[in-house]
């Protein structure tokens, strides 16, 4: 039995840095080889066929000279033969065979192995004929080139010694790959300290993401320099934890004053549930008190519960913008007021049209439209709501507001000193002004001319 398969251990990946830096340096190198390889292929061309440019020049003269007068082997031997006129400008060496195709001693340069054409072109009688080849002595490569005197007077051996350009062009190549591992070692190291200045700021980011991550901390300083994508990324995770400890401070306050706001409630609450094993021995008229008492403490819970998970709860991912005419959702609005607190209700509005969350405005106009009602119970005059553009106000003419009161009105859990003697949780107002705010627009509240209030919003364009 074979046991269980082994995991092969999983390698860390190399960082950001490292990837970079390589990928530098292997497209530079891969430029380097390209680049390289096209030139020495050119350059090695270019000497190779300048090679046998020279070799098949220097045939030609022999041969042009050969043919234009009658020459003899000896012809070409010693310092001032014809080898030194006709090939002085040539890299090649030229010797001369005699009839029976033996190298003549003032001439020879190299003791080539004879061939059958060196034979025949010795004793050739026509002058000028030519053979050229290429042959090996000693592990060398040589052009040969083999021209006739005619007459059966011999032959001039053209010899070009191919090993020397053979090792220039090597030296070349050999060169060419170090230039190559230059050009990718100085890459590698240019992308390196290149990448460290592109991921340098990453990291400490990196490090400022960590640290929130396992701290809770929203006070860390985040690097936020530069106009790159990487200062964007920065300036973007800064906003993002000011939003977050600022949502943080919000639901810590929510949390504090809903649970001051609580405790009244159910402080009372409780007070009465203690009276009920007693209820027997009440009176009637105080058992109907009592009752009432609990029904009207528990609908004052149930509204503050209510209105503190409509404030808390962000609806707003739920309820996409549409396009819809605000003066339709005022008048649902009213609509609805007026079946719970049979109120007279004046609509006065346009025909506008804005991009809104439907349900959030017709909570925030029910809210105005609420506040109106409570604080002019006798329904002095009518309840007012005039809609012009974006603006929507609601007037009423109950006893106006304080000054001192103005600056906190849309506060949560605010309530004048005229209004702690009325229902409510002091949250109603104060989720107008969030409506308002995240249609991008604002609360307002101000008193009206001839007694009363003007609370209202505005939506942004």
């Amino acid at each position: 039995m074979t046991g269980p398969a082994r995991r092969r251990p999983h390698l860390p990946r190399p960082g950001l840095r490292t990837t970079l830096s390589l990928a530098f340096a292997a497209i530079a190198a891969l430029v380097a080889v390209l680049i390289g390889a096209l030139g020495y292929h050119a350059a090695a061309r270019l000497i190779r066929d300048d090679e046998t440019a020279d070799f098949t020049a220097a045939v030609d003269s022999v041969d042009r000279q050969v043919e234009r007068e009658v020459l003899f082997p000896g012809d070409f031997a010693g310092p001032s033969g014809l080898s030194s006129d006709l090939l002085r400008p040539i890299r090649v060496t030229a010797q001369a065979l005699d009839p029976d195709a033996r190298l003549l001693p003032g001439t020879a340069r190299l003791d080539l192995p004879l061939t059958a054409a060196d034979r025949e072109l010795a004793r050739a009688v026509e002058p000028g004929r030519t053979a050229s080849g290429v042959r090996r002595l000693h592990g060398d490569t040589l052009r040969v080139g083999v021209v006739s005197l005619g007459g059966g007077r011999g032959a001039v051996q053209i010899i070009q010694q191919v090993g020397p350009t053979e090792h220039l062009l090597a030296a070349l190549r050999i060169r060419t790959a170090a230039l190559v591992a230059v050009v990718s070692v100085l890459a590698g190291g240019a992308g390196w300290l290149l990448a460290g200045r592109i991921t340098g700021r990453l990291v400490r980011l990196t490090d400022a993401a960590e640290l929130v991550a396992s701290s809770g901390r929203l006070d860390v300083p985040v690097p936020a320099a530069g106009t790159d994508e990487v200062g964007r990324l920065g300036r973007a995770f800064d906003r993002m934890l000011v939003r977050l400890a600022t949502a943080k401070e919000n639901q810590r306050r929510l949390v504090q004053d809903a649970g001051h706001e609580l405790r009244t409630p159910l402080t009372s609450l409780r007070t009465n549930l203690s009276v009920l094993p007693a209820m027997d021995r009440l009176p009637p008229p105080e058992r109907v008190a009592l009752m009432a008492d609990l029904a009207e403490e528990a609908r004052e819970l149930t509204l503050l519960v209510e209105e503190l998970v409509a404030l808390a709860a962000d609806r707003r991912a739920d309820e996409q913008p549409t396009d819809l005419v605000l003066a339709e959702v005022v008048r649902g609005a009213v609509a609805q007021a007026r079946r719970r607190g049979n109120r007279e209700i004046l609509v006065d509005a346009d025909d506008t049209v804005v991009t809104a969350r439907a349900d959030a405005l017709a909570r925030a106009v029910g809210n105005l439209l609420d506040n109106a009602a409570k604080f002019d119970p006798a329904g002095t005059g009518p309840i007012e709501v005039v809609v012009r553009g974006t603006r929507v106000e609601v007037r009423d003419r109950g006893p106006g507001i304080d000054e001192a009161d103005l600056d906190r009105l849309f506060d949560r859990f605010y309530r004048a000193t005229a209004a702690r003697s009325l229902p409510g949780s002091g949250l109603g107002l104060a989720i107008v002004h969030e409506v308002a705010r995240s249609h991008g627009g604002a609360a307002f509240a101000a008193n009206r001319e001839g007694g009363g209030a003007v609370i209202g919003f505005t939506l942004g364009g």
